[in-house]
């Protein structure tokens, strides 16, 4: 499944909203982050859906910057489409990461051909 990741600063931050199904209580909160679309701001919503996205959420205050990973999800009920930005991870831009281990062995790369490598006579240039 794809993921994406995006940074700003959270705009503002919606009420937790809990509840009882079927499977137990839940609890989920929608929070606003503003990012540079170009040469303009734009505004983004998106939901922490479980108490430890919840509390992890909850570091984060209106004008912190963050980094947001998630996943894009769609669902329809009664004939109307609805999108869902569902946060699975939630940290500070810049903060440390792993790095990434270049490989062992590099296979040798061949230069690109160049019009010297091309040949001199061209009225015979067919293979057959």
């Amino acid at each position: 499944m794809p993921t994406f990741e995006l940074e700003g600063k959270v705009k503002t931050k919606l009420p937790a909203q809990s509840g009882n199904s079927a499977r137990g209580a839940w609890v989920s909160q929608s929070f606003v982050v503003e990012y540079q679309d170009g040469n303009y701001p734009a505004d983004a919503c998106f939901s922490v859906f479980g108490q430890d996205k919840v509390d992890e959420l909850a570091r984060f205050q209106v004008g912190d910057s963050v980094k947001v990973a998630f996943n894009v999800r769609s669902r329809e009920f009664n004939g109307r489409w609805y999108t869902d930005l569902r946060v699975w991870k939630l940290s500070q831009p810049g903060a440390a990461q792993a790095p990434v281990q270049a490989p062992a062995y590099a296979a040798p790369v061949a230069p690109a051909p160049s019009l010297g490598d091309m040949p001199a006579d061209l009225s015979d240039d067919m293979p057959f």
